[in-house]
């Protein structure tokens, strides 16, 4: 099976490179995603955010919502830079970097964030032959680490741009990295 993610198109808070809230794609992101073409894919599923939801409608794909997609929730962080959040908190950004578990923006962990992430990967049942999943790009840095099995503290360390692909090729319990951001 073939599991290609596509991470949604330009939104304020990408452009910011601020934590995501859910927001419409800037004007910029929507004729960006019109002018992409979409892979040819069995079956298609998005998060339910605006920003997935109007990236499958520019890319014409008819995708089904997944809540399981939904991007990592950052609590009061939302919409707030990192240099921002730094200094309003910078003890509870400290901890969010340092342990995965952490939760002091009151939102989901990152550690929690991959076992979503990864539970929704190895449920997939391979009845098609290529799935495109339309999402954030926390959550397609998670099934990255899902599928190399590295720490969910290697999150960041997976760059993902907006209208980028990823491939992940397998089956549940078993998936292999094919393409990152091309």
């Amino acid at each position: 099976m073939r599991v290609i993610l596509i991470c949604h198109s330009e939104t304020e808070a990408l452009r910011r490179a601020a934590f995501a809230a859910d927001e419409p794609l800037t004007p910029a992101g929507v004729a960006e995603a019109a002018s992409v073409t979409a892979p040819r894919a069995g079956r298609a599923v998005r998060a339910p955010s605006a920003a997935c939801r109007q990236t499958a409608a520019g890319l014409g794909v008819e995708a089904v919502e997944d809540e399981r997609l939904r991007g990592c929730d950052y609590g009061r962080w939302r919409g707030r830079t990192l240099d921002e959040t730094l200094a309003a908190e910078p003890e509870a950004v400290r901890a969010w970097l340092a342990d995965p578990a952490a939760t002091p923006h009151g939102g989901e962990s990152l550690a929690a964030l991959g076992v979503r992430v990864g539970g929704w990967l190895d449920d997939q049942d391979g009845t098609v032959r290529a799935l495109l999943a339309v999402a954030d790009a926390a959550v397609i840095r998670a099934a990255v680490v899902h599928a190399i099995e590295a720490g969910p503290r290697s999150l960041w360390r997976i760059d993902v741009s907006a209208l980028s692909r990823t491939v992940l090729v397998g089956e549940p319990g078993r998936w292999s990295l094919r393409e990152l951001g091309r």
